[in-house]
């Protein structure tokens, strides 16, 4: 899963949410946003090199994609390592997908786990969002659609599209929650307005079965939700 902040997840929801409602009404959405520019590996290497947690995580990304640069997936995780060791939450959750993937070490879904929820606990929402996933299929943990859902809305709620769309059909169909179709709804319609292509199908399964009176109480979650800002990370 990408790591992007809070920030910006603010804008795309925000925006997301702008374009689909103009979507619903038959207006065109606004032009796409301009391409990113190419990682300045040199930049990142450096910074990397004299301890920036931030810096060590971009790098380690760079290796393990080969973007820009040879593929390299021990060195990936070795950079990973560094700020993870530093205690910055995004490190866990790259240092626990390698880990589970089995990527530049042997695959222990029990080690990932443990780095997911040290992530998830200081708010990270991949961290919290991998944990779920986990805790769905029963893979280093102990199955439990309750704990599942549990994370995944966590996630939800700090402005992952997946979990967005997961929770929607958890509350659709009452697994590890209680069944809602207004938070249905919601949940749906939020994942639908970043892209979730899935939601879309199932939003509209959902919106069929709402009363008018039901469809105008869900719209509202809808207008009033905010991505929550994740805690800061501790020392």
């Amino acid at each position: 899963m990408k790591k992007i902040g809070f920030f910006v997840v603010l804008v795309l929801v925000a925006g997301g949410i702008a374009v689909w409602l103009q979507q619903q009404k038959g207006a065109p959405p606004p032009a796409a946003p301009a391409a990113v520019k190419p990682v300045d590996v040199a930049a990142v290497r450096a910074k990397a090199e004299v301890g920036d947690p931030a810096a060590q995580v971009e790098l380690g990304h760079v290796l393990q994609q080969g973007n820009g640069v040879k593929r390299d997936p021990k060195e990936a995780l070795a950079w990973f390592q560094k700020a993870a060791d530093k205690g910055y939450p995004e490190a866990w959750v790259a240092v626990g997908e390698m880990t589970q993937a089995g990527q530049g070490v042997k695959s222990d879904p029990a080690e990932a786990a443990r780095l997911y929820r040290l992530a998830a606990e200081q708010g990270n929402v991949a961290g919290q969002y991998d944990l779920a996933y986990l805790y769905e299929g029963g893979t280093g943990v102990a199955r439990s659609e309750t704990e599942a859902a549990k994370w995944y809305q966590l996630a939800a709620e700090g402005g992952d599209a997946l979990a967005q769309y997961n929770m929607g059909m958890r509350y659709k169909d009452g697994a590890g929650v209680k069944a809602d179709r207004a938070q249905a709804y919601k949940w749906l319609t939020l994942a639908a307005a970043q892209g979730q292509g899935d939601a879309v199908q199932a939003l509209k399964s959902v919106k069929a079965d709402l009363s008018a009176a039901e469809l105008t109480a869900a719209s509202r979650l809808v207008q009033e939700f905010v991505p929550r800002k994740p805690a800061a990370a501790k020392p």
